[in-house]
């Protein structure tokens, strides 16, 4: 479980760095809430 929340991490920090988007961008485009991104990344 530790290891897919380590992979959900780096594939928002990736999309978002990559894409120079917000938060909410990404939040929106993974389909999650940005208050996810922000735990996840965390």
């Amino acid at each position: 479980m530790k290891e897919a929340l380590e992979e959900r991490a780096i594939k928002l920090a990736e999309y978002i760095t990559e894409n120079k988007t917000t938060v909410r961008k990404a939040a929106k485009e993974f389909g999650i809430s940005k208050s996810t991104v922000h735990i996840v990344i965390k």
